[in-house]
């Protein structure tokens, strides 16, 4: 007979259901980058005011203590510090649209932020396919 009460975890093992929630959450920033490819926004703007990634961030910071000790710790980590690291290149970008002489760098310093972006989500999701823990600095 099957024993109904699943066993329980071992220490710095995240559970399945975890793991779901984060390939959830890159599934939630990369349809927010998907948005900002084939539609009219940047891919930073799209995956920052976007509603996939702002649902996205609230999911981290919501799971975050369920993953602490584990090897998904890291990829909470990742993507938060993705969605602010994104938030503060847009607003350098903003300044330098207030001057004249600022306004290719915004643009191009906007064209890098959105292919850094797309970077960590590729790179991240990778690692969570294949079950990697990414760098912690």
């Amino acid at each position: 007979m099957s024993n109904p009460v699943p066993a329980p975890l071992q220490a710095g093992r995240p559970s399945e259901n975890m793991v779901t929630v984060t390939h959830l959450i890159y599934a939630l920033h990369a349809f927010a980058v998907f948005s900002g490819v084939v539609g009219s926004a940047t891919i930073i703007g799209s995956f920052v005011a976007s509603v996939p990634s702002i649902a996205a961030i609230v999911l981290n910071y919501w799971n975050q203590s369920a993953v602490r000790g584990t090897w998904l710790e890291s990829h909470f980590r990742w993507q938060i510090r993705t969605f602010w690291f994104a938030v503060l290149w847009i607003a350098v970008a903003v300044l330098m649209l207030l001057t004249i002489i600022g306004i290719p760098f915004a643009l191009i310093l906007t064209a890098l932020a959105g292919l850094w972006v797309l970077y960590r989500v590729v790179r991240g999701w990778l690692a969570l396919m294949n079950r990697r823990s990414l760098p912690m600095d």
